[in-house]
């Protein structure tokens, strides 16, 4: 199983995730603050653009704690992953500081998504999957291409 920690920091920001690579499918966690937990957890599907079947696109199902916000961040990220690196992804997140304001709410946001960013600095579908999973089949043996 591979495994590598990406982070970002922005000011008084720093926001941390670990990537595993488990068969054919990815776990991301992330955390960051003054309090780590688990607030929300996305699982995301690749499946082909319902615009434009050439293309890769994804879908999610999401569970989120109650009073918890972290829905919006997993949900993007896992979605990202997925098209891009075409496996199931599971993200969780918790993010915790104290007596937030909404400018710092959004800037903690944006920061936690660039974590899907840094993800794909590191890995690549070719670098690290070789073939398609049996999942994609259409049929008996026609792969999505």
């Amino acid at each position: 199983m591979r495994r590598f920690n990406v982070e970002i920091k922005k000011g008084r920001f720093k926001i941390q995730g670990l990537l595993q690579i488990i068969g054919d499918d990815i776990l991301l966690s992330i955390w960051g603050g003054t309090r780590s937990h688990i607030g929300s957890i996305a699982l995301a599907q690749p499946r082909p653009s319902l615009r434009d079947p050439k293309k890769w696109s994804a879908t999610s199902s999401n569970l989120t704690l109650l009073g918890h916000k972290e829905d919006i961040i997993v949900k993007r990220i896992s979605e990202k992953l997925a098209s891009k690196l075409r496996r199931n992804v599971v993200v969780t997140a918790g993010l915790h500081w104290d007596n937030l304001t909404l400018k710092e709410i959004k800037q903690i946001e944006n920061i936690s998504l660039k974590i899907s960013d840094e993800v794909l600095k590191r890995i690549s579908p070719i670098e690290v999957f070789e073939t398609k999973p049996s999942y994609y089949r259409r049929g008996k043996n026609e792969e999505f291409k």
